[in-house]
C-alpha cells in the first residue's frame, strides 16, 4: 500500500454541548475511491468540514502527505490538494461556464485586468481534463444538474488536486448521468487522484468504492474494504438495526376504483394515459427523467391541468384545474423537492404540520384553538416518529427523512383518499427510507389509495401492488408486483 494521502486521527468535535464527532479515524491513499457513509446527522458533513479547514477539531489531528495539522485553514487544505464539491456545487448561476471555471485561477494569480481570450483558454483546458463538452458561453443557471456537476469537477481539478470530496454527488442525477459520473471518477483514479465519495446509497457504494468508512451518531462504527461488505452488514452499520426484506402485499383492495383516469393527456407532456387506483393498493409509476412521469403527477394534482380524457373519482367525473380542486377532492401531493416545494423551512415543525388544516383549527372568532393545535401536532409527531426535541424548532433543523415525515403529516391531517408521492425518499437515509415505506404501506392497509412515482426501482418493486412503466409520455407496460423485477422494468424503460 502506498503512503497515505490523508489521515484523520482521533477527531473530536462538539457544538453547544452536542457531540458531533467522537474519536473518528480513517485513512485515504492516492488514487483510492473511499466511501464515507452514514445516516443524516451521523457526522459526515462535520468531518468533511474539518478535513477542508472550515472547522477545527476539538481534539485529534489531520495529516496531509505525512505532515500533521491540529488546525488547518481552507487555503492550507486547498494548497494540500483538497477540493470539496458540495451538493449545490457552489457555482455562480448568473455567470457563464467560462467565468465559473476561470475566475478562481485569475484571482489566485492576482490579475486585475480581464483577458477574455486567456479565460477561454483556461476554461477549455479545464473541461478537457475530464473530456466533456459544455458551451462556455452558457449561463450556469441554465445547465442541467449533471452539467453543473461537470463544471464543479473541472474547476476542482485546476489546483493540483490530490483529493476530491464529493458530497452526495448522485442525489439529482439520472441513471445515465450517474454512469457518466462514475466513468469520470475512474478516469481520475487512473491519474492518482483520490475520491472521498459521500453517500448512503448501497448500490453506488458497492459499485464505485474500494474502501469504506461508516459513521453513526458521530462515532466510527466500521471501516475497511468494500469487498468485505454486503447489503445486510452495510445497513446494520448505518442504522444499528436489522431490516427484513419485504414486499408489500395489499390486505384488502376495494372492488370499485377510487380514482380512474381514461385516455388523459397534456400536449407536449404525455398522452393516452389510462389506469385505475383502488383503495388499499399502492401503484408505482416509473420511467426515465423525460418519460412524462413527473408531468403526470402534477396533472393529477391540478398543477398542470389535464387537457384531454376523463378523470373519475369514486366513479364520478370531476375536473381538477388547480391544487385547490385536488385538495377539495381529498387528493394530496408530496413533491420530489420538499425543500423548495413541500415545506416552509424557516417556519416551525408545528406550523408546517398544521398549515393544511388551519381552517379546521380556527374558532369563529378567527383565533386558533391552541388546545386542538397542540393535540394535532403531538399526534403527528408521535404517529410518524418525527425526531425532534421541540416541535417549535425550525423545520430546517431536521434531517431529510424527518422533513419528509413533516410533509406526510401535513397531508395526512387532511384525511385524504388519494396520496401521490413523487420521489418519496429522495435524499433520505436508509433507516428513514425503511420507516417511510412502512408508513405508506400502513396507510394503504387502512384504505388509502397511494401512487408512488419514482425511478428508484427497488423502492417501486418492494412497495407497489402494480407498476406502470412510462416512456416518451405513454404507458408502455403494466406489471403485477409478483411478476416485476428491476431487469424487466428496465427493459421497458430503455
Amino acid at each position: 500500500m502506498s503512503e497515505s494521502l490523508l489521515k484523520a486521527v482521533g477527531i473530536y468535535k462538539s457544538f453547544v454541548g452536542v457531540q458531533a464527532l467522537k474519536d473518528v479515524s480513517f485513512t485515504i491513499h492516492p488514487g483510492e475511491i473511499h466511501c464515507l457513509a452514514g445516516e443524516n446527522g451521523s457526522g459526515k458533513s462535520t468531518l468533511i468540514k474539518i478535513i477542508s479547514g472550515v472547522y477545527n477539531p476539538d481534539a485529534g489531528y489531520i495529516e496531509f502527505n505525512g505532515k500533521q495539522y491540529e488546525k488547518i485553514t481552507p487555503i492550507e487544505a486547498i494548497n494540500n490538494g483538497i477540493q470539496v464539491i458540495y451538493q449545490d456545487f457552489s457555482v455562480f448561476p448568473n455567470l457563464t461556464v467560462m467565468e465559473n471555471l476561470a475566475f478562481n485561477s485569475e484571482l489566485a494569480e492576482g490579475r486585475k485586468i480581464v483577458n477574455w481570450k486567456r479565460m477561454r483558454t483556461i476554461a477549455e483546458e479545464a473541461l478537457s481534463k475530464i473530456n466533456v463538452s459544455i458551451d462556455l458561453d452558457a449561463y450556469v443557471g441554465t445547465l442541467s444538474v449533471a452539467e453543473k456537476q461537470m463544471v464543479a469537477i473541472s474547476r476542482a481539478l485546476m489546483f493540483n488536486t490530490k483529493l476530491i470530496i464529493m458530497d452526495e454527488p448522485t442525489t439529482a442525477l439520472t441513471k445515465k448521468e450517474v454512469r457518466n459520473l462514475f466513468d469520470i471518477i475512474l478516469q481520475l483514479k487512473k491519474k492518482g487522484i483520490a475520491i472521498l465519495f459521500v453517500s448512503h446509497k448501497l448500490n453506488e457504494v458497492f459499485e464505485i468504492s474500494e474502501n469504506f468508512t461508516i459513521l453513526r451518531s458521530g462515532e466510527l462504527v466500521a471501516t475497511g474494504s468494500t469487498a468485505e461488505l454486503d447489503d445486510k452488514k452495510f445497513t446494520y452499520y448505518m442504522t444499528g438495526r436489522d431490516f427484513e426484506a419485504r414486499r408489500f402485499v395489499a390486505k384488502q383492495v376495494s372492488k370499485q376504483p377510487i380514482l380512474h383516469v381514461k385516455h388523459i393527456g397534456v400536449k407536449g407532456s404525455f398522452s393516452d394515459i389510462s389506469f385505475a387506483l383502488h383503495r388499499g393498493e399502492i401503484i408505482g409509476i416509473t420511467g426515465l427523467l423525460d418519460s412524462g412521469r413527473t408531468e403526470l403527477a402534477l396533472s393529477l394534482f391540478g398543477m398542470k391541468p389535464i387537457e384531454e380524457g376523463t378523470f373519475l373519482l369514486q366513479g364520478e367525473p370531476v375536473v381538477i384545474k388547480s391544487p385547490r380542486d385536488a385538495i377539495d377532492h381529498n387528493i394530496g401531493y408530496v413533491p420530489e423537492d420538499r425543500l423548495s416545494e413541500g415545506l416552509f423551512l424557516p417556519q416551525s415543525i408545528a406550523d408546517n404540520i398544521i398549515i393544511s388544516e388551519i381552517d379546521q383549527l380556527t374558532k369563529r372568532s378567527g383565533i386558533i384553538d391552541q388546545d386542538k393545535r397542540k393535540q394535532e401536532i403531538d399526534r403527528w409527531v408521535h404517529d410518524l416518529s418525527i425526531a425532534t426535541p421541540n416541535p417549535n424548532n425550525a423545520s430546517q433543523t431536521l434531517s431529510g427523512g424527518n422533513q419528509q415525515r413533516i410533509v406526510l403529516a401535513k397531508w395526512l391531517a387532511c384525511n385524504l383518499d388519494v396520496l401521490i408521492l413523487n420521489g418519496p425518499t429522495v435524499g433520505v437515509d436508509i433507516g428513514s427510507k425503511h420507516d417511510i415505506h412502512g408508513i405508506l404501506q400502513n396507510l394503504a392497509n387502512q384504505g388509502m389509495g397511494i401512487i408512488i412515482i419514482s425511478d428508484d426501482l427497488p423502492e417501486v418493486v418492494e412497495n407497489c401492488s402494480r407498476i406502470l412503466v412510462m416512456k416518451s409520455g405513454r404507458i408502455v407496460a403494466e406489471l403485477a408486483a409478483e411478476a416485476a423485477n428491476e431487469q424487466t422494468i428496465l427493459s421497458y424503460m430503455l
